[in-house]
């Protein structure tokens, strides 16, 4: 069984929505709570450390209502059984979309090909706690006997994203050990990085699925030669771990087989934090906390899969996305999380949304007419204040944003907490409301002046209330983005999971990479030729 491949833009609920759109779309926010005084309770979604409002957004009853029939026109509820089941949902690569396995209970079954891949993951994470607990606790140590005090991630996209975005995320459940993060080629990257390292103390753990990733293979490689100026060839197999699934160039590299923790093809990299590609987490905060993390996003699962639509976090966040990006014409959306924590999680949902979605091609082959992938930018609360919150409250451009904040504070500063909070509820009450030209005026601004001081408000935004930043509440609103992606997808009748918009570039540059030692060049369009030739004059 494959996914339907209904065309939105045909089915009954989407001409609807069109008609709908052209009635409501000049209702102001602030008219609409005034008729409405139950308007936040109604649209508000309350489930266990999570408080959901989306009551600030241009929607009425009748847009629910006809948001939640287009999801059961598109065969919705069908997708999420498929995907669940282990069927070949990403069909554009012959694979499964599996990560929800990932976290799920060890009595679950998830079947791959008619095979229960559960003891398999199950096995993979027993060998990672044994691992973590074994360097966390001294008991494995480098080539001169002493203890690992850092470890280094080496991997790019969903190797490296989501990683660094839960290892700093999760700082205050830090342990002893230092993380760092090589992902780019640039090689001022990778040798930032070997200036804060000592060769006997470092743990370096490859993450590529191939081993073949040019980006990783080149920074492992150049860490392994400064490794190996200060010890032997036989330290590699101590020192050097990987998370791959070419076990042939794994050993060639003088990894040890034994540290080689396996990967499957039934996960994709931007959905793989929760697989061995997270052994560096695990590293970082303790297998427990990893272990709670993954928790966590079973319990999102769980809602996701089993909640009725109109009270499902995901279904309906991703509705009023596609609602905002096909009828209003946004095309982007703001995630401001109000942590300091949280200061890579935009970045992190930049990869997840914008590689998963950005596609023009239907399921069933065609060109598509209807806007698909949403473009995903942000930064942490109340520093984004200072920045581009200009643009959202004042600009030309509707930005629907999703403010992210927790309840209580991790380290206890109350007074900080209440400040910061105070801005958290603050700027979504402004974004709505606006100020007027009389509450410009009372406020004493005369003349010229006035028209600069007006706030048009009607702006839109999700508040998402988490109680605290746990694991398991970082692995729950992980997954919410997740879900919300795939529905998404699902909607605009389009293959989330294969990216093969990232492949023309990196073959252009293999070949681009063999011409700069070379006297002649291959055909170029001008700007390229030009380009090419100015490097190689240097």
């Amino acid at each position: 069984m494959s996914l339907p491949t209904v065309n939105p833009t045909e089915t009954n609920s989407w001409k609807k929505l069109q008609e709908h759109y052209n009635k409501i779309n000049s209702l102001h926010l602030k008219d609409l709570f005034a008729q409405d005084t139950k308007r936040a309770d109604k649209f508000t979604i309350k489930w266990d450390d999570f408080y959901v409002d989306f009551s600030k957004n241009r929607i009425t009853e009748d847009t629910l209502k006809y948001l939640l029939e287009l999801a059961d026109e598109v065969k919705l509820k069908d997708a999420i059984k498929s995907q669940f089941s282990g069927e070949i949902i990403n069909q554009t690569e012959g694979r499964a979309v599996l990560h929800t396995a990932l976290r799920a209970p060890k009595s679950a079954v998830f079947k791959v090909d008619g095979v229960n891949v559960m003891p398999e993951i199950y096995a993979v994470k027993q060998k990672m706690e044994a691992f973590t607990n074994e360097v966390v606790n001294g008991e494995r140590k480098g080539f001169t006997g002493k203890a690992f005090t850092d470890v280094v991630n080496i991997g790019i996209g969903g190797s490296d994203l989501g990683p660094a975005m839960v290892v700093e995320a999760l700082q205050f459940y830090k342990n002893q050990l230092t993380t760092h993060f090589v992902s780019n080629i640039d090689g001022d990257h990778v040798n930032e990085v070997i200036k804060k390292l000592n060769p006997e103390t470092t743990l370096f753990v490859i993450v590529s699925k191939t081993f073949t990733t040019q980006e990783t293979l080149s920074n492992a490689n150049t860490l392994k030669a400064w490794f190996l100026k200060s010890a032997p060839e036989a330290a590699i197999a101590k020192q050097f771990v990987a998370v791959s699934t070419n076990i042939q160039n794994v050993k060639a590299f003088g990894i040890d087989e034994n540290n080689i923790f396996p990967m499957w093809d039934w996960v994709g990299g931007r959905f793989s934090l929760w697989s061995a590609v997270g052994l560096t987490i695990s590293l970082a905060v303790g297998f427990k906390n990893f272990d709670s993390l993954l928790q966590g996003a079973n319990k999102m699962d769980e809602h996701f899969k089993n909640e009725g639509f109109k009270t499902n976090i995901p279904v309906v966040l991703a509705l009023i996305s596609v609602w905002y990006n096909n009828f209003f014409k946004a095309e982007s959306e703001a995630v401001i999380p109000y942590s300091q924590y949280l200061n890579q999680f935009a970045t992190y949902l930049q990869q997840g949304i914008m590689e998963s979605n950005g596609k023009s091609v239907d399921r069933n082959g065609n060109p598509i007419n209807y806007q698909t992938g949403t473009i995903i930018w942000g930064e942490p609360g109340s520093n984004s204040q200072h920045a581009f919150f200009q643009l959202i409250h004042q600009g030309t451009k509707l930005i629907p944003a999703d403010f992210i904040g927790f309840v209580k504070s991790l380290h206890g500063n109350q007074e900080h907490q209440d400040k910061l909070m105070s801005n958290f509820l603050a700027q979504t009450e402004a974004l709505l409301n606006g100020k007027t030209k009389a509450e410009v005026i009372a406020e004493g601004a005369t003349g010229d002046l006035i028209p600069f001081k007006v706030f048009q408000g009607n702006k839109p935004t999700n508040t998402i209330f988490i109680n605290k930043l746990t694991p398991e509440n970082l692995g729950k609103l992980i997954a919410m983005y997740e879900h919300k992606i795939f529905v998404q997808g699902i909607i605009w009748n389009i293959f989330s999971y294969d990216q093969f918009g990232v492949e023309l570039g990196k073959q252009l540059a293999s070949k681009i990479l063999q011409e700069f030692n070379k006297s002649s060049t291959n055909k170029h369009d001008a700007s390229t030729l030009n380009l090419l030739n100015y490097y190689k004059s240097y």
